[in-house]
């Protein structure tokens, strides 16, 4: 029984088969790195810029796929291939680089899809004008970093934008006719029930079609590893992200996808928590809480 309208489910009913994401590193950094707007990042972000499972920027976007393509052939034997750019801030860049890399994957042969990670503050008009050029020729979706809605959390995490921001952001890509999804932290310091589900809320009400849900990871020399090994502060358990997830999608309207409900870290950079390395038995403890409260996605919506 499917308890949330996934990722997998939505690539079905799209495309006809399954679609497997290839992690590609474009060159890219961030505003938030580069000291136009910080030079110490996200305080959770790794060195990799999130993309610790990504191609290696050393080669070739091509090079890239057909190396990911390689080491998801031994989980996935037969699907249809997304170009995903996940490391870093992927519109951030001149337009003409942008179209020159993103051309690139999408001419591949095998690429049949394009998901972007970028943030809300790096999208402009003329990004978004390549955005719709592109999805003429090939499915286009975006991912934008919200992590939360609370003012006070974004500030202590230094996303270094504001809810307005992401709000704007969303409607252009709407007006567009772009896919958007919200990635969204779980369990960050200070947070509880209610500031998760606002979170939820205002990305739903901000007009995203996609959800992705994660744990918040400690990862080794982060801004945030250095905080929590100075004062550690609580970290949630396996259980209670359980119950955590279920009740956000109980508020999530039926018709939006959840692509996430779990993420990976990476085990030799991982400080905590350390049960998110073990992702079946994570997605098996999150299916058996919604069982046992007999719900489903959307109820509370």
């Amino acid at each position: 029984m499917s308890y949330y309208y996934s990722a997998n489910d939505f690539y079905r009913k799209t495309f006809g088969k399954k679609v497997i994401k290839l992690a590609l590193d474009g060159g890219f950094t961030c505003p938030n790195r580069d000291g136009t707007l910080s030079k110490d990042g996200c305080i959770f972000c790794s060195s990799r810029g999130s993309g610790d499972f990504a191609g290696n920027r050393l080669f070739s976007i091509d090079e890239q796929i057909e190396y990911m393509k390689q080491k998801m052939s031994k989980k996935w034997k037969d699907g249809i291939y997304m170009a995903y750019f996940q490391a870093f801030t992927n519109t951030y860049a001149p337009i003409k680089k942008l179209e020159e890399i993103f051309t690139k994957a999408c001419s591949n042969k095998d690429i049949k899809a394009l998901c972007i990670a970028t943030r809300p503050d790096c999208i402009y008009d003329e990004t978004i004008e390549l955005l719709k050029k592109l999805s003429e020729k090939i499915y286009v979706c975006i991912e934008l970093g919200l992590q939360t809605s609370n003012e006070k959390t974004a500030y202590f995490i230094n996303r270094q934008y504001d809810n307005s921001v992401f709000k704007k952001c969303v409607k252009k890509l709407n007006e567009a006719k772009i896919p958007v999804t919200s990635h969204i932290i779980i369990g960050l310091p200070n947070e509880n029930i209610n500031d998760m589900a606002n979170t939820l809320k205002f990305a739903v009400k901000c007009g995203v079609s996609g959800i992705k849900l994660q744990m918040l990871h400690i990862i080794k020399e982060t801004p945030l590893s250095e905080i929590y090994n100075k004062n550690p502060f609580k970290i949630l358990s396996l259980s209670e992200y359980a119950e955590i997830i279920v009740h956000l999608i109980e508020l999530t309207p039926s018709d939006i996808v959840i692509h996430r409900i779990t993420g990976d870290g990476p085990k030799h950079l991982l400080i905590a928590p350390l049960w998110t390395l073990n992702k079946k038995n994570v997605l098996n403890t999150i299916n058996r809480t919604f069982k046992e409260k007999n719900t489903f996605q959307g109820r509370l919506a």
